[in-house]
């Protein structure tokens, strides 16, 4: 089995006067990839990769995802160019749904989110292709729109995807998916599945907590995972683990099932444990089809990286 890229994310809640060390700290170790989110209301995305991919020489920089309706697909095909020129064959730009609540407030909530991302992908793929795109879609809407410089290549573009018919999008219009965490072996099988496209990339987020004291690891990613799964329904049927799981939280409540998740849970939905275990479940996302396995620290803490330098990249 061919080894997948190994990724780590920079969480937007960290400073960003933290990020050149963290990503020249991230490249040192032997990371493939940094992953950047673009959150509302905290720092962007777009220059967050920039100034990653200055502080670096080597490493892929991603930004998964774009909500695609927050700005207008020219803008950000001009700012992929500006990144693929400078920087060809290390960004790679991910485009996605958003958050609904956050898009209302900024109002920039679409009509239809499947098809803001489907006609947002299709117009930025042609602008960097230099084509002159007239396009009257339903979200999307251009009118002799041409770039004046291109880059020297077009990096892939990937869509966040979740449920089934934005699995089908990637793999009809993207040239990859990115997973969100809590994604099982099994659940990375089904979005190979629905995606129909054996070749595309296939970018994998998944808490990730790394320690000789695998119980210590685990229960360091209880909470966090308990409430990742009160919205993880695709993934934890995928997994067949939906009925347990809302079972445990209606019984006990979210702080005590957290308390009481089962350990065989957690080794499906997470690379949590010891050296060995976290190295045996990366293989285990990457035979289900991951190409990329991306590791996500706790909400804000850029210590977790240390973990993953000193315990589990040098078992991989």
């Amino acid at each position: 089995m061919k080894r997948p890229d190994i990724g780590v994310i920079f969480h937007p809640a960290c400073s960003p006067t933290q990020l050149p060390d963290y990503a020249r700290r991230a490249e040192a170790a032997g990371f493939d990839e940094l992953w950047l989110w673009d959150d509302s209301f905290l720092p962007g995305a777009l220059t967050s990769a920039a100034v990653a991919l200055a502080a670096t020489e080597r490493i892929r920089v991603g930004i998964g995802i774009l909500p695609v309706t927050s700005q207008n697909p020219l803008f950000t095909a001009m700012e992929i160019t500006t990144l693929t020129c400078l920087y060809p064959g290390r960004f790679i730009p991910g485009f996605g749904h958003g958050v609904a609540g956050w898009l209302s407030q900024i109002g920039a909530a679409p009509q239809s989110s499947l098809t803001a991302i489907e006609e947002t992908v299709t117009v930025v793929r042609r602008l960097l292709a230099g084509e002159s795109v007239t396009f009257y879609g339903k979200e999307v809407h251009l009118d002799q729109v041409q770039m004046q410089q291109l880059a020297p290549m077009v990096p892939p573009l990937l869509i966040g995807a979740m449920r089934e018919k934005t699995m089908q999008l990637a793999g009809r219009v993207g040239d990859g998916a990115i997973l969100t965490e809590t994604s099982s072996p099994a659940y990375v099988r089904w979005a190979r599945e629905q995606m129909n496209s054996p070749e595309k990339q296939l970018v994998v987020y998944t808490q990730a907590r790394v320690n000789p004291d695998g119980k210590a690891a685990r229960d360091a990613v209880r909470r966090v995972l308990m409430e990742r799964m009160t919205w993880a329904e695709p993934h934890l049927r995928a997994a067949g683990l939906l009925e347990e799981s809302k079972a445990l939280v209606a019984q006990y409540g979210l702080e005590e099932a957290a308390r009481r998740l089962p350990d065989s849970w957690i080794e499906q939905l997470t690379v949590c444990g010891t050296p060995e275990q976290s190295a045996r479940a990366i293989s285990a996302l990457a035979e289900a089809g991951a190409t990329s396995v991306v590791l996500q620290p706790g909400d804000g803490d850029s210590t977790t990286l240390d973990d993953y330098i000193r315990y589990l990249m040098p078992l991989l």
